[in-house]
């Protein structure tokens, strides 16, 4: 079996883009993939191109050894533009693979471990009552597992795109510390903080609510910096959740071996694929560190985190975007018309051979890019932060 071509398709979902590749074979399979970095969809469709050149005619059951040359090939090795233009292609690999095979695709990561994939979705809410009120519609719903988002307070601007750090710490520790006291011990509770708090502030944060309170604090800080994390791992008890962004095992090592991190947030569109994927996996596993896969994407990114989470013995839970109270944005059967199952707050495990998703092609041939910007924030000096 040889490659024969290589179509990727940025297209507009109605909320974002989604950054598609195709990979064809002499033989009529096809495999699906998805990157990730949301936002430059262009420079990853620029750098699947580059490799679509030499990759056109090679053996596509080599996964792992298309792996290197991708990763190797240009000298300049990794960064997140390269790492997610690989991770589309390898994930449309597996998914030609398994369907040579007739297989799933966890069969080819050493096969099923569990019956079905737990999941957490977001929540929030405009005051105290209405988050409760969501986590007891989420609980009433079979859901155990829920993430909050912060709480904003003051004025955002007209533009909305205003955050001052020190004015929503203590709001949002304040309504975490009343939801607590509302549902009790046994529901996880987690929060992401989008990397938008300094060292201080999130030590601060922390500090400000009963031990217990979190389960998990979700990309508190930027993460460029293992020692600022370390400082500040020194400062709370409170486990955190680090690595959505991470484009390689290499960027995992220094936050798995020196504990920094309670949960590896490994995006398989971001990382490099489930080649890299289950590396970091069983990293994390020699650690006695859990995954808690980064899951913003759509389906194709979701069908392979659930056959990654399928064939590791160290997962904890897959984030979701669809749930009571946070309906799914990218998940529109017109545009994938086959995807794995959700029932309510579990995924369902493939069992047709590859992902076990489609992809609407001619409706991607018609549809156009649109650029798309995350917000520019502000703090209220005119300074810029975090998204």
């Amino acid at each position: 079996m040889k490659i024969t071509d290589i179509k990727s398709y940025p297209v507009w979902v109605g909320h974002r883009n989604q950054m598609v590749v195709k990979v064809e074979t002499d033989e009529g399979i096809y495999g699906l993939g998805e990157a990730g970095l949301s936002g430059r969809e262009m420079a990853v469709v620029g750098a699947v191109n580059h490799y679509r050149e030499w990759l056109i005619g090679r053996d596509p059951m080599r996964m792992g050894a298309l792996w290197q040359e991708m990763y190797r090939s240009q000298y300049f090795e990794g960064g997140r533009v390269l790492t997610a233009a690989i991770a589309a292609i390898d994930i449309a690999l597996y998914d030609i693979a398994g369907k040579a095979l007739g297989v799933p695709v966890y069969q080819l990561l050493g096969g099923k471990q569990r019956e079905w994939i737990p999941c957490f979705p977001s929540m929030g809410g405009s005051s105290i009552e209405e988050v409760i009120d969501n986590a007891r519609l989420l609980l009433a719903n079979g859901w155990n597992v829920m993430r909050v988002s912060p709480t904003y307070d003051g004025d955002q601007g007209e533009d909305g795109q205003i955050f001052e750090p020190w004015e929503s710490i203590g709001i949002t520790a304040q309504w975490l510390t009343a939801l607590r006291e509302a549902i009790g011990p046994g529901p996880s509770i987690g929060l992401d903080y989008h990397h938008r708090l300094s060292v201080a502030e999130a030590a601060s944060f922390c500090q400000r609510m009963p031990s217990g309170t979190l389960d998990w604090l979700e990309e508190p800080i930027r993460d460029e910096t293992p020692e600022a994390y370390e400082a500040l791992r020194r400062m709370t008890g409170v486990p955190f959740a680090i690595g959505e962004e991470f484009a390689s095992k290499w960027q995992f090592l220094p936050y798995i071996e020196r504990g920094i991190t309670q949960y590896a947030r490994v995006d398989v569109s971001n990382v490099g694929g489930l080649t890299e994927a289950i590396k970091v996996a069983g990293m994390a596993e020699a650690h006695y560190i859990d995954l808690m896969p980064h899951n913003p994407l759509g389906p194709i990114c979701t069908a392979a985190t659930v056959h990654l989470a399928a064939a590791v013995p160290n997962f904890a839970w897959l984030e979701v975007r669809s749930s009571p109270t946070e309906k799914g944005r990218f998940y529109d059967p017109d545009w994938f018309p086959v995807q794995a199952q959700q029932d309510g707050p579990r995924y369902l495990i493939p069992e047709t051979p590859g992902l076990g998703v489609e992809f609407n092609e001619e409706r991607a041939k018609a549809a156009e890019f649109k650029y798309w910007e995350a917000p520019h924030l502000r703090r209220r000096d005119g300074s810029y932060t975090n998204w």
